[in-house]
């Protein structure tokens, strides 16, 4: 595979922002240094004006293969993710079949081997009745990034309300523990009530059904069971101010036990879009009202809330179009995560060393993953070269995503994501592709 050598590049790693050289050989990163000069052939890129910044690594995403291929596909979104400098991503198991057995779980990872062009995991799902299949991975720590418990509202059987089911799967998983909190029973008793009152439901609707409380009462029944058993919980896609007083900042992360991610429409959205946006933004948890966006952004920058991602979800055109009840939940923004963070840059919401941190460093170590998320000597050559210069709009012809739209369609960006590189291949390098390579499986350091 090429050497390359990046010269007089702002590396943005660890806290800190350096001019370096970086050598990359292989798919691994071989020197770093201030200035690096070799005899060997390396193709050389000139990084004057630019920055380095560790690979992307999105731990929730819904790729939708298999069985709702008409949505999006591992390949499609995997190289939507790829231009926009997401390196690594970890996909949720709410696909058809669901990921429930160890074989079905096999499944994705033999397709992902051929087809993704990011390096890839896959969580284990859980049902009421699949235990003993979620304690199999046990032996996958190395390898499966965690299991998902779906401890709210969700498609086909993955709807986790049994207390038996949760009591075992807390008290005896080894593995990261990953839960998507909302409360059925609050979210049911909310719509009744609503629906009864208004009769047309409408996208301004959703924050008032899927509330507060259905996402604080939820993570905080998470909460207890992690606690009795000192499971390691990871609690996705933090969307309220209420849920923030149950987690802390006292221990770095490495410590922590509990752990939480907040998503990129949590931090951009409020519940003032719907009027303009409508459906195009209904997700689950709901987008809600401003307050809790400035307490997210807060939470973020002060260590309550630990990673950044994206709950990538796709859905076509006609499935978001429609009733209330028909419209389908989830957003499509796999491509753009970090280009929006560095438009909250500009802003001045959030430093450069603050997003490698949120996008990558901590999510290598929520997960420990095994040699990714830092731009470091050894550590495999996931990086992206980005212009903060240089603007770029989201339109139709630029979207990679197979469901063809964004909810950021129009909006401007203060940067371009320039190349990225996989394990040392320069799969997108200035709207050229290299898919010749790809991705791998994740592996995890995990005692």
């Amino acid at each position: 595979m090429q050497k390359y050598l990046f010269k007089n590049i702002q590396v943005v790693n660890e806290g800190k922002i350096k001019s370096l050289d970086v050598l990359t050989s292989g798919e691994r990163i071989e020197r770093m240094d201030t200035s690096i000069n070799t005899k060997a052939a390396v193709v050389e890129i000139n990084g004057e004006g630019k920055h380095l910044f560790p690979g992307v690594i999105d731990d929730q995403v819904h790729f939708r293969e298999p069985g709702l291929t008409h949505k999006a596909t591992i390949y499609t979104e995997s190289k939507a993710a790829v231009a926009g400098g997401v390196t690594s991503f970890m996909e949720m198991p709410n696909t058809v079949p669901n990921a429930l057995t160890a074989d079905l779980l096999e499944d994705k990872y033999s397709i992902a081997a051929q087809t993704s062009l990011a390096n890839y995991s896959f969580f284990m799902g859980t049902s009421n009745n699949n235990a003993a299949e979620v304690l199999k991975m046990n032996a996958h720590k190395r390898d499966v990034c965690g299991v998902k418990i779906f401890m709210g509202a969700s498609t086909g059987n993955m709807l986790v309300d049994s207390h038996t089911a949760l009591d075992k799967i807390f008290s005896e998983s080894e593995m990261l523990i990953a839960t998507h909190c909302e409360d059925e029973r609050i979210i049911k008793n909310n719509y009744e009530r609503i629906k009864k009152e208004k009769g047309e439901l409408s996208a301004s609707d959703h924050p008032l059904i899927r509330d507060e409380e259905a996402c604080f009462e939820s993570s905080l029944t998470a909460i207890q069971f992690a606690k009795k058993y000192n499971s390691r919980l990871h609690i996705l896609h933090i969307s309220t101010e209420k849920e923030l007083q149950l987690f802390g900042n006292m221990l770095p992360l490495k410590d922590k036990r509990i752990t939480t991610e907040v998503c990129v429409h949590h931090l951009h959205f409020t519940a003032d879009d719907y009027e303009q946006l409508g459906y195009k933004i209904k997700c689950n948890p709901a987008i809600k009202a401003p307050h809790n966006k400035a307490a997210l952004w807060e939470a973020l920058l002060d260590d309550r809330l630990d990673i950044i991602a994206t709950d990538h979800a796709p859905h076509t055109w006609e499935e978001k179009q429609g009733s209330y009840e028909h419209a389908h939940a989830g957003l499509p923004l796999v491509q753009h995560p970090l280009l929006l963070m560095l438009y909250y840059n500009q802003l001045g919401k959030i430093s450069l060393e603050k997003i490698a941190e949120k996008m990558s460093h901590a999510v290598a170590d929520c997960f420990e993953i095994e040699h990714r998320g830092y731009i470091r000597e050894g550590y495999f050559a996931d990086l992206v070269v980005v212009d903060t210069t240089e603007k770029s709009t989201v339109n139709k012809g630029n979207i990679l995503y197979k469901c063809g739209w964004s909810p950021l369609e129009g909006f401007t960006f203060p940067a371009t994501i320039e190349k990225t590189f996989v394990n040392g291949n320069m799969v997108y390098g200035n709207e050229v592709w290299n898919e010749s390579v790809k991705g791998s499986r994740l592996l995890f350091d995990r005692k």
